[in-house]
């Protein structure tokens, strides 16, 4: 299977779902953000659910096979960590986490090669007491205090987000530690070719009218520092711009 989020996601979990529906737009919405693991715990109308299918969107093709449980001790009994995601708070010694702090920790627990899962209620009642005290922490949303009550779908969604905003930054932070061996320009280096690049531009009577050289070398001083390059790119790039200046005739890339 092709896919592009990390070995160890989480596992998506819902613990006595009742509508079909609901567990095939919540396929959808995993697969949206890379995840591809569900698992059910007692489903109401049973599974395979044909219900589901149209609310999946082909989710359930690019996933692994859902798998059913009959109980939430067993769904979770290969998992290292296991956070409840509820609204009610529980009268509970638990850490209660924001999704953003939620997606990081299961996130350096996954690295770590651990296991975890995101255990979600039924739509009508959420999750017992006794599958709260299972899990490890509570995971909370900031919705509104008097109307607090999300779809099991849009539940799974914002929890999905949160774990693919997480990946995409640790995917960054990586690239930011394997270009460490190539460190990004000086702020001299940039400024010696942004130089070059003017002397070569004017050579080619790129700047019209003259006066406006400052603002467009502006512009151009812009684009660069949106780029991050680093000290073996802006060598490329200077190679370039004398590459392109020998084309003038003899004078050309002094």
């Amino acid at each position: 299977m092709n896919t592009d989020v990390e070995k160890n996601a989480p596992i998506i979990i819902l613990s006595h779902p009742q509508m079909g529906e609901n567990i095939g737009a919540a396929a959808r919405v995993m697969r949206n953000f890379g995840l591809v693991e569900l698992r059910l715990i007692a489903p109401r109308d049973g599974w395979p659910n044909e219900n589901s299918t149209a609310l999946a969107a082909g989710a359930f093709s690019q996933m692994e096979p859902v798998r059913v449980f009959e109980s939430s001790l067993q769904a979770v009994a290969d998992l290292q960590k296991v956070f409840a995601v509820t609204a009610r708070m529980r009268d509970m010694e638990k850490p209660v986490l924001a999704p953003d702090r939620a997606a990081n920790e299961l996130y350096d627990i996954g690295v770590s090669g651990g296991r975890t899962g995101l255990l979600f209620g039924a739509e009508a009642s959420g999750l017992s007491n006794g599958e709260v005290a299972r899990c490890d922490a509570i995971v909370t949303y900031p919705v509104a205090t008097d109307f607090c009550s999300l779809n099991l779908a849009q539940a799974v969604g914002v929890a999905a987000y949160a774990w693919r905003q997480c990946f995409e930054q640790k995917q960054k932070q990586k690239q930011q530690v394997r270009a460490l061996g190539n460190p990004l320009a000086s702020k001299l280096e940039i400024d010696n070719m942004l130089k070059h690049l003017q002397t070569e531009l004017s050579a080619a009577g790129f700047f019209y009218p003259v006066e406006k050289t400052v603002v467009m070398m502006q512009n151009l001083q812009n684009l660069y520092a949106r780029t991050s390059l680093t000290s073996q790119e802006v060598r490329t790039l200077r190679g370039v711009i004398k590459a392109l200046a020998k084309g003038r005739g003899p004078t050309a890339g002094n």
